[in-house]
């Protein structure tokens, strides 16, 4: 199994010692942080001290919006193929297992931007993933990120963006033909965190807003999986942090606490590769 964590830190350094215990407890492979102003050097010291996982960076990257830590100690076992500021496409290629790509984003906010505009950026990563995997010769990718969009929203479900769905029966179709083109799905298992039925709280990001309508909770942090590769991702370990060992996550009234950690709360999960 390949472990992954991804978190959008909200520029806070106190979550440094909690990313440090996520890889520990989780045997976390390879780590992906958004909104994060640490400096490689302190981030590195406190991961690997006194700990068995050692973790490794790599240095220069386009991609000002995503960083990248990973235990594997070469470079040209998950090389950038596609970068943008911020977007950052890895092809992950280790002895004895089969190769994917990872693509990490932080997509644009609400808060400065229009629903068109998140649509617009939803198409040009999809272009970017698609050309990608032509690079490469496969379709065997991976997407994670705060894509600051719901899994109901138009860039995540349209043809033309990311074309995301929430059954596994529709995606293994891998395609679907809209006006004589074809368009690749992804499968997107987020969308069992939207009610909380299955997940308490229903959600990775809480924000009230003052408006007659707000959902409260949502589901911006997502990992979405190509077809080719659900038959090797462990549903099981799919997982929304509300706690890291004693160290809740959660405030007295079950919100992320942001002033204290992150707005956003971390997911992991794996493949089998």
């Amino acid at each position: 199994m390949v472990a992954f964590l991804f978190w959008n830190i909200n520029k806070n350094k106190a979550t440094l010692p909690l990313i440090a215990d996520i890889g520990e407890l989780y045997s976390i492979d390879i780590i992906l942080l958004a909104e994060c102003t640490i400096e490689p050097g302190e981030l590195l010291s406190q991961l690997n001290h006194g700990r068995d996982n050692k973790y490794f960076y790599f240095g220069f990257s386009r991609c000002e919006k995503i960083v990248v830590l990973t235990r594997f100690n070469e470079a040209s076992f998950i090389r950038p193929v596609a970068e943008s500021s911020r977007v950052t496409i890895r092809h992950l290629q280790m002895p004895g297992l089969i190769d994917i790509l990872i693509a990490g984003t932080h997509h644009i906010s609400k808060n400065h931007s229009s629903p068109t505009s998140q649509y617009s950026m939803a198409e040009e990563l999809s272009r970017l993933i698609k050309d990608a995997e032509k690079n490469v010769g496969h379709s065997r990718t991976v997407l994670v990120g705060d894509l600051n969009m719901n899994p109901f929203e138009e860039g995540l479900v349209s043809a033309g963006a990311l074309h995301a769905v929430s059954s596994q029966q529709i995606a293994l179709r891998n395609t679907r033909k809209v006006q004589g083109t074809e368009y690749p799905f992804f499968y997107n298992p987020m969308w069992n965190f939207l009610a909380d039925v299955h997940a308490d709280p229903p959600g990775t990001y809480y924000y009230c807003a003052s408006d007659h309508m707000s959902y409260f909770w949502n589901v911006f942090d997502q990992v979405l999986i190509r077809p080719d590769l659900i038959n090797r991702f462990a549903f099981q370990n799919l997982k929304r942090l509300l706690e890291i060992g004693t160290t809740s996550l959660l405030s007295g009234k079950g919100i992320p606490r942001k002033n204290v950690y992150s707005d956003h709360l971390p997911i992991i999960f794996s493949l089998d590769l």
